[in-house]
C-alpha cells in the first residue's frame, strides 16, 4: 500500500509526528503553522483521509474510524496546547504592561496646539459672543458659488488657471474655493435673511511658497444681512475685533478699493499698538456692503435687506500679531515652532 493509504502504522506515524508539533509550539502563532502542516489540506492525516476512497467497501469503516479517531485526538492537544499559551501569553502581556503607581511619573516635555488653530478659535469665539454663527462648507467647490454668486465677471482675472486650481474634468465647472464666501452665499440660500455667519476654512491659490505667500491657507470671512445695515456696523464689528486682538489701543481705518461682490469696498488697515519693532498701521483685509448682485442671486431683495461682508488671513494676522517674518515656518510642521505658544496665543 502507498503512504496515503490508512494503516494502523500511517496513521500512527501521522498522529506522533501532529503531536509532537504541538508540544513543541512555543506560541499561539507557531501552534497555529502546526495545526496547518497537520491538518490542514496537504497534510498527512488530510492524505490519509483522502485515501478512503481507494479501499474495497469492506475495508472503509474499520480505515475511517481509524483516520476519524486520529484527527480528533490531534485536534484535541492543540485545543488544550492552545489554552495553555494563550494563558501564558496573556500572564507575560499583563506583567510587560503593569504599571507600578508608586513610582515617580516619567516626565514628559508638554505639546502645544498650532498658533493657527488657537487665532482661529480665538476669532470664532469673539463672534459667537456677538451672536453670530460659525459655518463651514466644501473646499472642492462649484464654479458658481465661487464666482458667478459673487458677482465675478467670466472674464476676470481671478477666474484664470493662473490664480485658480481648476479640478478635471474642466467642464464639471469644480475649481478649489479660492476664498470662504462660498460658505456665506451657501448660508443665505439655505438660511435666508437675517443672517449673521463667521465662514472660517482652508483656501487654494496658485501663489508660489514664499514668506508671505502660501499656495494653501486659511481665512476667515463674515457676512451680515439683514434691514439697515450700515458702514457704520461693518466699522464698528471690524474695530472691536482687533481691540479684541491686539489690545484696547488698536484701531482700524478704511480704504477706498474695489471688490466684484461689494459695493462700496474699502481695505481695512489696524493699529497695533504693541507691534514687535513698534506702533504701526498694517493692512489686515478686505471689506464692504455686499453688492445687490450677491443679494439677488440668494434671493433676496437688496431694497429690503442691506449687509457687510469681510475678509482677512489667519496666517496673515498671527504674522503681524507675533512679529513673523516667514509664513513658512507655520507649514513645516516643526513642534519647536508650536512649542513657543504653549496653550495660548497672545
Amino acid at each position: 500500500m502507498s503512504d496515503a493509504q490508512p494503516t494502523e502504522e500511517s496513521v500512527s506515524a501521522a498522529v506522533e509526528a501532529a503531536l509532537a508539533a504541538i508540544d513543541a509550539a512555543a506560541d499561539t502563532a507557531a501552534l497555529k503553522s502546526a495545526r496547518i502542516a497537520h491538518t490542514g489540506e496537504g497534510s498527512a492525516l488530510a492524505r490519509l483521509n483522502a485515501g478512503l476512497r481507494d479501499l474495497q467497501p469492506a475495508e472503509k469503516p474499520a480505515a475511517g474510524k481509524l483516520v476519524g479517531q486520529a484527527r480528533g485526538r490531534v485536534n484535541a492537544a492543540v485545543a488544550a496546547r492552545e489554552a495553555v499559551l494563550a494563558e501564558a501569553e496573556q500572564a507575560a502581556r499583563l506583567e510587560a504592561e503593569r504599571v507600578d503607581v508608586t513610582a515617580a511619573p516619567v516626565r514628559q516635555r508638554p505639546g502645544a496646539r498650532h498658533p493657527l488653530t488657537i487665532v482661529r478659535e480665538t476669532v470664532e469665539d469673539v463672534f459667537v459672543a456677538m451672536g453670530w454663527e460659525v459655518a463651514g462648507g466644501p473646499e472642492l467647490e462649484h464654479e458658481w458659488f465661487n464666482f458667478d454668486a459673487l458677482n465675478i465677471d467670466p472674464d476676470h482675472p481671478a477666474r484664470s488657471p493662473q490664480d485658480t486650481l481648476f479640478v478635471e474634468p474642466v467642464g464639471a465647472h469644480l475649481v478649489m474655493r479660492t476664498q470662504t464666501s462660498p460658505v456665506q452665499v451657501r448660508s443665505l440660500l439655505e438660511r435666508g435673511a437675517p443672517l449673521y455667519v463667521l465662514a472660517p476654512g482652508r483656501v487654494y491659490r496658485t501663489d508660489e511658497i514664499d514668506a508671505t505667500h502660501l499656495p494653501v491657507f486659511n481665512q476667515f470671512e463674515g457676512i451680515a444681512i439683514d434691514r439697515g445695515l450700515t458702514m457704520a456696523h461693518l466699522r464698528g464689528t471690524l474695530e472691536h475685533l482687533a481691540r479684541r486682538m491686539f489690545g484696547d489701543a488698536a484701531r482700524i481705518r478704511l480704504r477706498p478699493n474695489f471688490f466684484p461682490f461689494t459695493e462700496p469696498s474699502a481695505e481695512m488697515d489696524v493699529w497695533h499698538p504693541t507691534a514687535k519693532g513698534g506702533a504701526r498701521w498694517i493692512e489686515w483685509g478686505g471689506c464692504g456692503m455686499v453688492h445687490p448682485n450677491v443679494l439677488r442671486a440668494a434671493g433676496l431683495d437688496p431694497d429690503e435687506f442691506q449687509g457687510f461682508a469681510f475678509g482677512l488671513g489667519i496666517e496673515r494676522t498671527l504674522q503681524f500679531a507675533e512679529g513673523l517674518s516667514d509664513m513658512r515656518d507655520m507649514i513645516e510642521g516643526d513642534v519647536r515652532f508650536s512649542g513657543q505658544w504653549g496653550l495660548v496665543a497672545r
